[in-house]
């Protein structure tokens, strides 16, 4: 049995189908005030194993309504959960400098479920929610008319699509009212001008390699789960498609996959699009350094973002 796929630390895949994934440090959610939010972990559908981790602030500033922010972590489709410390960290930090209520989500990973499994995942979360919010004690305070949607990497592809998916969906029971992708990962067959430079072949050989993983068999990288631009979408979506800010940073081998989605939304004809670069900063610097000066930047540009909406 011989070693297939491999993301060092994180991921082994094996010529007989199995996997092996290695966890960094983990944070357990709890229910007491010490770090100035509460968090819960959740079962949103124990059939398909579902999880997810809320957020709440200990001591919410007003007694209104807060806004609701569903993320989504990264890892190539294939790795990452919001049980990680990082992303534990980072959000729980996020949900008091925003005052809002967040639910992370644990969707099925690749290889084991490939595309689009994870969006079927994620957007059943959003059901979840639209029955859980009466009864979910962490839920009691949002506000459902205010709904957000916010992911890295992977997590902000996912929260391109099931934005989409929300939109297309007549029986959609939350309205999506703003979008937050952080470095959001997407590629196509078509090599980028960073893409083919020598000092990015490693990196170029690592996103094949997810990609690869995460797709339908016998798909390439113009799948519309890959490449936004093959996605055949009718204008409705496009006039629909709620206000987005996406994040990218300066040293992110995919800042140049940011940037493209950004010019594609506005071509499409959405009218409110932001790009916001943390200059010298590197993918998900968020998750790898939670309590930097950068990630508080982060955390006040998307809380700035929510309180126009």
């Amino acid at each position: 049995m011989s070693i297939i796929a491999e993301a060092p630390k994180f991921l082994q895949v094996y010529s007989n189908g199995s996997v092996k994934r290695f966890d960094p440090e983990t944070a357990l959610a709890s229910l007491e005030s010490t770090d100035r939010y509460k968090s819960k972990d959740v079962i949103i559908d124990s059939s398909k194993g579902i999880t997810g981790r809320i957020f709440l602030p200990s001591f919410p500033i007003s007694s209104k309504k807060l806004p609701l922010v569903v993320y989504f972590h990264g890892g190539g489709f294939c790795i990452g959960s919001t049980t990680w410390l990082g992303y534990h960290t980072f959000l729980g930090d996020f949900c008091v400098t925003s005052q809002s209520i967040i639910l992370s989500v644990d969707y099925r990973l690749a290889p084991e479920h490939r595309l689009p499994i994870a969006y079927e995942d994620c957007y059943t979360s959003l059901e979840w929610l639209s029955e859980q919010v009466a009864s979910e004690s962490l839920l009691q305070q949002a506000d459902t008319s205010r709904v957000f949607l916010s992911g890295d990497s992977a997590g902000g592809n996912i929260a391109h699509h099931v934005a989409v998916k929300a939109i297309q969906s007549n029986a959609c029971p939350l309205r999506i009212t703003g979008l937050m992708p952080i470095h959001p990962y997407f590629g196509s067959e078509k090599r980028t001008v960073k893409e083919m430079v020598d000092e990015s072949k490693e990196d170029v050989t690592m996103n094949d390699m997810f990609w690869r993983l995460s797709i339908p068999e016998g798909s390439n990288r113009d799948y519309y789960g890959c490449n936004f631009e093959k996605h055949d979408l009718g204008n409705t979506v496009w006039l629909k498609f709620p206000p987005t800010e996406v994040y990218v940073a300066g040293e992110d081998f995919l800042k140049e996959r940011g940037v493209m989605y950004v010019e594609f939304l506005k071509n499409k004809g959405v009218k409110k699009v932001t790009l916001v670069e943390a200059k010298e900063e590197s993918h998900v610097f968020h998750v790898y350094h939670p309590l930097s000066p950068a990630t508080r930047s982060l955390q006040t540009q998307m809380t700035t973002f929510i309180e126009k909406y």
